[in-house]
């Protein structure tokens, strides 16, 4: 049994109330046994049954739940850092797509990496997504598009979620765009991924969800809706990549489907937000993304407003959103989507477990639940997500377990 105290501020993001409701409590304590948690309360009030647990000092920091990741693209081959350039240039997504660059570039660049080196490199990246607080990464395949390497890929995120201490959620998304060499025969790639890959992967039960971009350049509404329905009859929980650079029906086949959640939503359209909320779809926001396409962001009040739950994600990939810093993520949030920094938080935990068909287990500080948390050096939530810093996380924990501490540092001051 294990006490965790002094906490200036515990943010616990229970699901009741509305989108901006994160029920915070102020000289606060936790208790936890294994890896479940058992009292969530003020410490004034903690039960005399638990006053012999192993106490650890928070030392006046704030504690949130482990931040969840629930949109990632986390083994990739490369970077794409001339499209970067190219952007700001003037060239758009789809010019960039359309000249060869883009998921295309990506995918030949991880068919050409080993299986090896893609591992270790998301093996990588998982531990500094820990450090920043992340307990629960989910993670897409879509740089394969072969049966070959969207297994291996798929395999890779087998292996992180047994060497790992945190959450790995793997997501088939073998319709990305359609590969260079099937550009002339779209249905027979259609044909590979329902006849071939959905029953290989559910077979192996090598991914939990099926994703599918439904856009101009990568799929159409009803070769999403037959690979998503094939998914799903498979076992696979639906979710989309939608109307991100268009408004195309993206957000209405999710709601047709039962998907967790529809990604992007950018350009979603007013029957489109209706039909997220009528359903209980998650909307799920990247703003990374809309930061360096230059986009305008998903309309977060909007949703909000009508009754959708909106998650918080970094969508990390090597193109559109090359990081994986979720509280910048938060913060961007705030920023370009005028979500509140309590609205941030409970997008990154609660409604980002929702996304993933999780949050009955993590997502929030409640008794019952993960003991999956960050210790935070920031007096309350609302200084964290305003004051960006390269990492305010003290300490993470998933399953009970202490994952990662911050290092200790001198002074700042020796360094003048």
């Amino acid at each position: 049994m294990r006490l965790i105290e002094n906490i200036v501020q515990l943010v616990t993001c229970r699901a009741e109330g509305g989108h901006g409701e994160v029920h915070p409590i102020a000289d606060a304590a936790m208790v936890w046994e294994g890896a479940t948690i058992r009292w969530v309360g003020a410490r004034r009030e903690l039960p005399a049954e638990y006053g012999g647990a192993e106490r650890l000092d928070a030392g006046g920091g704030l504690v949130v739940p482990g931040l969840v990741d629930c949109h990632t693209h986390l083994a990739f081959g490369g970077w794409r850092a001339e499209e970067f350039t190219q952007r700001i240039q003037g060239a758009s997504y789809l010019d960039i797509a359309r000249a060869g660059g883009g998921i295309a570039r990506t995918v030949r660049l991880t068919r050409e990496a080993g299986e090896e080196a893609l591992y270790h490199r998301a093996r990588g990246f998982v531990r500094e997504m820990i450090a920043l607080g992340v307990t629960t990464i989910e993670c897409k395949s879509g740089y394969g598009l072969d049966r070959e390497h969207e297994l291996q890929l798929l395999r890779i995120y087998r292996r992180l979620a047994e060497t790992e201490p945190v959450g790995i959620v793997p997501t088939f998304l073998g319709a990305h765009v359609v590969p260079i060499e099937y550009r002339e025969r779209r249905e027979a790639y259609v044909a590979l991924l329902l006849d071939e890959l959905i029953p290989a992967v559910a077979a192996g039960k090598l991914a939990a969800g099926c994703d599918v971009f439904v856009e101009e350049s990568a799929f159409t509404v009803d070769e999403a809706r037959r690979i998503l329905l094939a998914g799903r009859a498979a076992g696979l929980a639906p979710r989309l990549h939608a109307d991100q650079l268009t408004s195309c029906g993206g957000a209405e086949l999710a709601a047709e489907v039962g998907a967790l959640a529809a990604d992007h939503l950018e350009q979603v359209s007013d029957r489109g937000v209706a039909a997220l909320a009528a359903a209980g779809v998650v909307a799920v926001s990247l703003p990374v993304a809309s930061l360096y396409l230059g986009q305008p962001p998903m309309p977060a009040r909007r949703l909000i407003a009508a009754g959708v739950g909106v998650a918080v994600a970094t969508d990390f990939n090597p193109g559109s959103a090359p990081s994986y810093h979720l509280p910048f993520a938060m913060t961007l949030a705030c920023t370009l989507q005028r979500m509140t920094p309590a609205e941030s938080l409970k997008g990154a935990t609660y409604y980002a477990a929702k996304a993933l068909g999780l949050e009955s287990r993590v997502g929030s500080l409640e008794a019952g639940k993960a003991a999956d948390f960050a210790l935070i050096d920031a007096p309350d939530l609302q200084t964290w997500v305003y004051h960006l810093r390269p990492n305010a996380c003290r300490l993470t924990a998933a399953k009970g377990e202490i994952i990662w501490r911050a290092p200790a540092v001198s002074d700042p001051r020796a360094l003048a």
